[in-house]
């Protein structure tokens, strides 16, 4: 466990500015403070206040979502939440759980004989039997991109996913694409039908076509391109709008390995600004989400919850980062002949 020594040597100040950041003093500034109390939370040191308040818990469970190294959609998401509730002293537990696991573990009764005040819940589908849970919970709880009608005690927090993906689309129309493909995220996933309809509602406002042919489900991964480039291709689409940036990787690799260049002959746009989009050849056109401030703002939506202040929604606005990946249109892309 990291010591005020530590992050007194990490941030490059003295042990007494360090123990009065983690202490509340008003001799220094807010910034400097929640600067100190930010890199408490990553380094994972805990104040001896906030370990003998062993009551103030809360948990992050997440499921098909990876949060261990920082090049990952998750792990800002997860610290930014964890860095807001260290600065009002509360502990955080982060736990992966299955399936299985919601099956085997009613949700209210599990946060209660744990001692939880509340979750924050990342990466479930709309499939899971914790949300068919949630639809009568008792128990203040916040959903990453997934939504509980007439429920109080459930808030959902996310991007606005319509806002984004008309970024991408408007992007791309203003390059001249007209045969826009989309590569969305797995099927029974909210944020998946919100950006499947917004998609749809984008291209119609600009008066392109929508067929069965332009779109297409799979998972947050680079190997998914495989299985769905070569039919966007072949049905002449010039554009590629990819649910996620890591789908948006194997789009250009995949897309590169059958001949086709990544902007001249077809243009790519993915959805997160992870930090792997700068790495890409070439580096990625992409729609922002600001991971940090998502956990964030799960954490002051969890806070109300608890405080009996019945949020429904918390949207984080999008913006779309211009890169290498897009390029005026050339025309029709003519079939390649794959080495």
């Amino acid at each position: 466990m990291a010591t005020i020594k530590d992050i007194a040597n990490r941030l490059g100040v003295s042990i007494s500015t360090v123990s009065k950041g983690l202490n509340g003093a008003s001799d220094i500034s807010d910034e400097l403070r929640q600067t100190v109390l930010d890199t408490a939370v990553e380094m994972g040191y805990s104040t001896k206040r906030s370990r003998k308040e062993e009551n103030r818990k809360l948990c992050v469970f997440v499921e098909n979502m990876n949060y261990d190294a920082t090049d990952e959609f998750g792990y800002n998401v997860v610290l930014g939440f964890r860095q807001n509730a260290f600065r009002y002293h509360w502990n955080v537990d982060v736990l992966p759980i299955t399936p299985a696991f919601q099956e085997e573990n009613k949700y209210d009764t599990f946060l209660l004989k744990e001692g939880y005040s509340g979750a924050f819940l990342m990466g479930f589908t709309l499939r899971d039997a914790w949300m068919t849970s949630l639809q009568t919970s008792i128990m203040p709880t916040v959903l990453l991109d997934n939504f509980i009608a007439n429920n109080p005690n459930v808030c959902y927090v996310g991007t606005d996913s319509f806002e984004g993906i008309h970024m991408a689309v408007r992007h791309l129309f203003s390059l001249g694409h007209k045969n826009i493909g989309f590569l969305n995220g797995p099927l029974y996933s909210k944020v998946s039908d919100d950006r499947q309809n917004a998609f749809e509602s984008s291209m119609r406002s600009f008066n392109l076509p929508v067929t069965e042919a332009s779109s297409a489900h799979s998972y947050y991964s680079p190997e998914a391109a495989k299985h769905h480039v070569s039919n966007f291709l072949a049905n002449g689409i010039t554009a590629i709008i990819c649910g996620s940036d890591l789908i948006a990787k194997g789009v250009i690799e995949e897309c590169q390995r059958q001949n086709y260049r990544v902007p001249e002959d077809i243009s790519v746009v993915g959805f997160d600004d992870a930090p792997i989009a700068t790495t890409f050849t070439p580096p990625l056109t992409t729609i922002r989400q600001e991971h940090n401030e998502l956990g964030r703002c799960a954490y002051v939506s969890l806070s109300s919850l608890i405080n009996h202040i019945p949020i429904s929604k918390m949207l984080m606005r999008p913006k779309l980062i211009e890169r290498s990946s897009t390029a005026f249109c050339n025309g029709t892309v003519k079939k390649k002949d794959v080495t």
